[in-house]
């Protein structure tokens, strides 16, 4: 699974920048829990989280899909779509006016990669 993994090893560091934009509002704004009502942590809280909620998941799919023998350069496709998917996204809904065309394709390269990841694992478990 050298595929999946390259694009996990891509994505880490874009999940810790943005656990580190969470934490830098927090100490600035002095909360420890919760949002405090500051409407700029609330939104780095959210890109955050969006990015832990739909990422191993595709990771995992894009992990199976590979382990059961498709295609690297559809692999390596997937990847890139996941990556600069979650890429817009981050960048779209992490500007203080939202640009909702780059999260809106974000989302949607990511739901697409899921989609299509989920379709090869079907397809790969499927008997002969």
């Amino acid at each position: 699974m050298r595929i999946t993994a390259l694009y996990a090893a891509l994505l880490a560091p874009l999940f810790v920048l943005l656990a580190l934009r969470v934490i830098t509002v927090r100490r600035r704004a002095r909360v420890a829990v919760g949002d405090g009502g500051d409407t700029e942590l609330q939104r780095r809280m959210r890109v955050q989280a969006n990015f832990a909620e739909y990422v191993p998941f595709a990771l995992l799919l894009l992990a199976l899909a590979e382990g059961l023998g498709s295609a690297p350069a559809l692999i390596h496709v997937l990847g890139l779509a996941l990556l600069g998917g979650r890429l817009s996204h981050a960048w779209g809904m992490s500007q203080a006016q939202e640009v909702f065309g780059f999260r809106v394709a974000g989302m949607i390269a990511t739901f697409t990669v899921i989609a299509a990841a989920a379709l090869l694992c079907l397809l790969g478990a499927l008997p002969g």
